[in-house]
C-alpha cells in the first residue's frame, strides 16, 4: 500500500503506542529486581535502578522524538514527570546501561535551558572521561549494572553510552568528548564489524581475542543501524571520518537488506532464517535506514526494504498499543548462537520506543 494511503493507521498505531508506553515505562522488571539483591556491583538502592536502565532509556529516547517532531507539550510533560521523579529517588551508580536515560535527559535540559536538568548530564559525561572502565586500546568496557564483563566490547555500548558522550559535547562545546565518542565508534567497528558481511557481531573479548558465540543478533544490528546516522546529525565530524562512518553503516545496510525477510521483518539472528523474527530489532534498522536515506547517507534505493517493514510492525502492534514479538533483555551469548533463539518474548518500553521511532520517520 501507499504510505498516503496508511498515515492514518500509522498516526493511530503511534498514538496507542505512547499510551501504553507509559505503564510500561514504570513496571518493574522482576527479573532484573530479583538479580541486583545479590549482583548489585555498586551495592547502592536498588530503588535507584528500577526505572533508570538501558530499557527505559531506549523509550525516553522515542518520546522525545515524537516530542520533537510535533512540539505537543504533552509528551514533554510526560519526561518532566519521569526526570523528576528520578531526581527525588537519586540515580544508581553509572555504568554502560544506567547512561541510556541520559541521552534524553541532555536534550529536555537542553530545550528547557535547565540547569536542574543539566547538571546530572554534566556530571555523567565527565565521569565517561575520567572513570570509565576501559578495555585494551581504550575502549569502554561494556560494565553494567550487575556484570563487569571484564575487556568486553559490546555493540550496544554505542547507542547507551557513546550517543549521550556526543551530544554533552555538542551542549558543552567540548570537542574532547566528540574525539572520544569518534574513537568509541571506530573501535567498536574495528572489532565488531565482520570485514566479508557488514554485519555486527554482539561483542568482542579481549581476554579471548574473539567474537564469542560469533552470533549476528538482530537488535544488536539495530543499534548501529541507529547510532551512527544519529552520531553524525549531532556531532560535526571532518569528512574523512564522516565518509568513513558512512561507509561502515553501507557496509552493513547492504547485507540487512540481503537478509531481510520476505516478509519484511528480520530475524534475532540476522543470517538464520531459522530463528524467529523480532519486532524490536525490525523496527530499529527500518528506522535507521529510513533516518539514513532522509539525511542523505545512503541511497535512496534502499528506502524500499525499510518501507517493507512498515506493514508487519503494524500488525505487531495490538488494540492496546503494545508491541508483541519482542525479545527480552539478552545477555551475551558466549557459546552458541542457539542461547538467542531462547530468549523470551515480552512487551517491553524499547520495543514501543523503537516501533515509534520507525513510525515517526515513516510520518515526518
Amino acid at each position: 500500500m501507499e504510505i498516503n494511503a496508511q498515515r492514518r493507521g500509522i498516526e493511530e498505531k503511534l498514538s496507542k503506542l505512547v499510551e501504553a508506553f507509559c505503564p510500561i515505562l514504570y513496571e518493574d522488571d522482576a527479573v532484573f529486581l530479583e538479580n541486583m539483591k545479590d549482583r548489585n556491583l555498586a551495592g547502592d538502592d536498588i530503588r535507584r535502578y528500577q526505572h533508570w536502565e538501558w530499557t527505559q532509556g531506549v523509550g525516553l529516547y522515542g518520546l522525545w522524538k515524537l516530542f520533537s517532531k510535533t512540539g505537543d507539550q504533552k509528551y514533554l510533560e510526560i519526561l518532566r514527570k519521569y526526570f523528576d521523579n528520578q531526581l527525588a529517588i537519586g540515580f544508581p551508580a553509572l555504568n554502560v546501561n544506567t547512561m541510556a536515560p541520559f541521552l534524553t535527559m541532555s536534550y529536555f535540559g537542553e530545550y528547557l535551558g535547565s540547569e536542574r536538568y543539566l547538571a546530572p548530564c554534566r556530571e555523567s559525561a565527565k565521569w565517561i572521561m575520567e572513570h570509565f572502565p576501559r578495555t585494551e586500546e581504550g575502549g569502554f568496557q561494556h560494565i553494567t549494572s550487575d556484570t563487569r564483563n571484564d575487556q568486553e566490547l559490546w555493540d550496544d555500548t554505542l547507542f547507551m553510552t557513546v550517543l549521550f558522550l556526543a551530544n554533552m559535547g555538542r551542549i558543552e562545546g567540548k570537542p574532547e568528548y566528540l574525539e572520544e565518542a569518534l574513537h568509541q565508534f571506530f573501535l567498536h567497528a574495528k572489532y565488531l564489524a565482520d570485514k566479508k558481511t557488514g554485519l555486527w557481531y554482539h561483542g568482542w573479548s579481549f581476554l579471548g581475542r574473539h567474537n564469542f558465540a560469533g552470533a549476528f543478533w538482530g537488535r544488536g544490528n539495530c543499534w548501529i543501524t541507529i547510532a551512527i546516522p544519529e552520531f553524525l546529525q549531532m556531532a560535526p565530524c571532518a569528512p574523512a571520518d564522516a565518509e568513513a562512518l558512512t561507509g561502515i553503516l553501507l557496509r552493513q545496510v547492504e547485507s540487512l537488506v540481503a537478509y531481510q525477510n520476505p516478509n519484511g521483518m528480520w530475524h534475532t539472528l540476522i543470517d538464520d532464517p531459522g530463528s524467529y523474527v523480532e519486532a524490536s530489532a525490525t523496527c530499529g534498522i527500518a528506522y535507521g535506514i529510513l533516518r539514513s536515506v532522509h539525511t542523505g547517507l545512503i541511497d535512496k534505493r534502499f528506502e524500499a526494504a525499510a518501507w517493507k517493514a512498515l506493514e508487519p510492525i503494524l500488525g505487531y502492534i495490538g488494540e492496546d498499543g503494545v508491541v508483541q514479538q519482542v525479545s527480552y533483555g539478552t545477555p551475551m551469548g558466549r557459546d552458541s548462537k542457539d542461547f538467542y533463539k531462547s530468549i523470551a518474548l515480552k512487551p517491553m518500553p524499547y520495543g514501543q520506543a523503537l516501533a515509534m521511532l520507525f513510525l515517526i520517520e515513516c510520518l515526518y
